[in-house]
């Protein structure tokens, strides 16, 4: 699973969830649909530094720190960035890459390490595993905003105990990402990233706003007031620009964060170029 291409111009979906659902392709197990499959090294650094940052104490605390990679694509490169990052902080540390083309789970054979790191067939229903933490980036995109929130509450109710799924999007090369994070009671966040320095205004981040959000982004919906919001304050900091672009984020962000916007979590991530917002402040009205 990855990101679509324009070879999914119609939109791919998922049936209604039934007590015995019909899987995509005749799978026994997988459920979803494949996609493009492409990817590039450091692509997902943006939201692996966030989960490094705000998610060890979840994964420290698990009995068994599992985390698994839904839809890494045609190449482990991103999945074993992951455990690079993540394995110094968390003992015991597994993290399982699911694909649910069997051909790309045997593309990368040479790059398993059980339990450190291995690669099975699976889809949104996790292939039967119970992890703490599920990182699904750029596979939701291809379907339609009903089927991809079956697939979060697929994923969601597959969940280990006091697990979370960090789901969003990113850019070929990770410079523009956002992420939703959601238990198994619904979404929590949404969090904004950027290289900061390449923004001409914080609203260039809505092409890659999570499915459940970007087609919500016009007048009157929650999403668009916070973009615009942040749009104003980035546009009032720019006197800042002369002391560098991480100094003009943190003053608009502070800013939105002064007018009252519920933003969540250590300040120092501003620097960073993220922002990290209840989900009840920007979720579809």
């Amino acid at each position: 699973m990855s990101e679509g291409d324009s070879g999914h111009k119609r939109r791919a979906s998922l049936t209604p969830r039934r007590a015995n659902p019909r899987l995509a392709a005749g799978r026994a197990r997988a459920l979803g649909l494949p996609t493009r499959g492409t990817t590039n090294a450091n692509r997902l650094r943006r939201v692996d530094r966030w989960i490094l940052a705000t998610q060890l104490p979840r994964l420290r605390d698990a009995a068994r720190p599992l985390v698994v990679d839904l839809g890494y694509g045609a190449s482990a490169v991103t999945t074993l960035e992951l455990v690079d990052r993540l394995a110094p902080a968390v003992p015991g540390l597994e993290v399982v890459g699911l694909e649910i083309d069997p051909a790309r789970v045997a593309a990368v054979e040479a790059d398993r390490d059980p339990p450190r790191v291995d690669f099975r067939v699976g889809g949104f229903e996790l292939a039967g595993l119970r992890p703490v933490l599920v990182r699904e980036f750029n596979v939701l995109r291809q379907y339609d905003e009903a089927s991809a929130a079956r697939a979060w509450e697929t994923t969601c109710a597959a969940l280990g105990p006091g697990g979370l799924l960090v789901e969003g999007t990113c850019d070929e090369w990770g410079r523009r990402a956002t992420w939703v994070a959601l238990d198994a009671d619904g979404p929590l966040t949404l969090t904004l990233a950027a290289r900061v320095a390449e923004l001409d205004r914080p609203s260039d981040l809505a092409e890659r706003l999570p499915k459940a959000l970007i087609h919500h982004n016009v007048p009157g919906q929650p999403v668009h007031d916070l973009l615009r919001a942040l749009d104003a304050a980035w546009a009032a900091a720019a006197g800042l620009t002369a002391f560098g672009p991480r100094q003009r984020w943190v003053a608009a962000v502070q800013a939105l964060a002064d007018d009252g916007w519920p933003l969540v979590g250590s300040t120092r991530r501003w620097r960073h170029g993220e922002l990290t917002v209840r989900w009840s402040a920007v979720a579809p009205s």
